[in-house]
């Protein structure tokens, strides 16, 4: 079964509002990637240390997830692109099958294929909603 989080896009800052989440849920991250972690990234120097990816969880099997958005790779934060859905497939299968059904008459902004960290695609629905749809065999966060 699949689930359904929120994930947050930061101009730069993710780190000091996750630092405040955390400290108001009082748990731990779960997952913290920099841009430095990227394998075989074009990152430039002044963002290597600025955050990737970033989960929180709080309870019930629910993550608050982040990324800090770069203006070195054209990246601006606005109103409509500071947030997306992620559904977190439990297969393959069922990733494509979201994908491709809550895709049809939107706008595709990352094409679904395999990522390091697994299977990943974005896009924006036909609605103007924009969805993240993630399989990891790992099953990490």
């Amino acid at each position: 079964m699949a689930t359904v989080n929120a994930y947050l896009n930061f101009q730069g800052n993710t780190e000091e509002a996750f630092n405040f989440y955390k400290s108001v849920f009082g748990t731990e991250f779960a997952t913290v990637m920099r841009f430095k972690d990227l394998p075989g990234g074009n990152t430039p120097a002044e963002d290597l240390d600025k955050i990737m990816h970033i989960a929180l969880p709080i309870g019930n099997g629910n993550l608050l997830m982040a990324t800090d958005m770069l203006a070195s790779q054209g990246q601006t934060l606005k109103t409509g692109n500071n947030f997306a859905l992620s559904v977190r497939a439990a297969s393959e299968d069922e990733a494509l099958h979201f994908y491709n059904g809550l895709s049809a008459g939107g706008t595709i902004e990352a094409p679904y294929k395999k990522e390091f960290w697994g299977y990943f695609g974005m896009f924006l629905d036909k609605f103007g909603v924009r969805w993240m749809i993630n399989y990891d065999p790992n099953q990490r966060s």
